[in-house]
């Protein structure tokens, strides 16, 4: 695997009101179908005097499974514009879940339109992002002499430290991105003058939260 996706980080929750109509928004991440189809249910019941229950999911590393629902709203006016925020975020993995409660007042196309956008959007907001994509990891020993010039070196090339063990010799577990995977080794050989020991143990696909830069255990 050489390239990553995006998708939410967690559960989400958000909500406004437009002319009297309540919209409240719910997203979270989803592995497969069957998940998507339990949040949506569990939202209905929780829901289930609500106008509108209108949703929109995307799975599969490259977004190959897309489905969305206008629950009775005009054509096009609910799940799509759901749908598009999750396209236009590039997210996949994910599902979200816009209620309504009619106020009343209509909305119009346009208005329904930019109302089940703006709920999509908060609910993603709400949740936070993650970057999902592929790291090299690496095992590398070195000497305590060497481990200040290390921990100043490594940031700088945006390797990261996840794991630090001391003992005789001092144990960290780095990761790279794939683009670094070659340049480590001879990087942390010129750091230390050829006193570390590297060992690649391999490709982990993880979780780089998009907020703060940092990686999700």
């Amino acid at each position: 695997m050489t390239h990553g996706y995006r998708m939410i980080k967690d559960y989400g929750e958000a909500s406004f009101i437009e002319k009297k109509s309540k919209f409240i928004s719910y997203t979270r991440p989803v592995q497969t179908e069957e998940e998507a189809l339990q949040f949506l249910s569990g939202i209905r019941k929780k829901h289930y005097d609500a106008t509108h229950n209108c949703y929109a999911y995307v799975l599969g590393e490259n977004g190959g499974v897309q489905r969305s629902s206008d629950d009775g709203e005009p054509s096009g006016t609910a799940g799509l514009p759901i749908l598009e925020v999750l396209r236009k975020e590039n997210l996949t993995d994910t599902i979200i879940v816009v209620t309504r409660y009619f106020g009343g007042i209509m909305l119009g196309a346009g208005g329904l339109i930019r109302a089940y956008t703006e709920g999509a959007a908060g609910a993603v907001r709400a949740a936070g992002t993650v970057l999902v994509q592929p790291y090299a990891v690496y095992s590398l020993m070195i000497d305590y002499s060497a481990l200040s010039k290390l921990q100043y070196e490594l940031p700088r090339k945006q390797y990261l430290i996840t794991d630090i063990q001391y003992a005789d010799t001092v144990s960290m577990r780095i990761l790279t991105r794939l683009n670094q995977k070659d340049a480590f080794p001879a990087d942390s050989a010129e750091w230390t003058n050829g006193t570390a020991a590297c060992s690649f143990l391999g490709i982990e696909l993880l979780k780089l939260d998009e907020a703060n830069d940092k990686i999700i255990p």
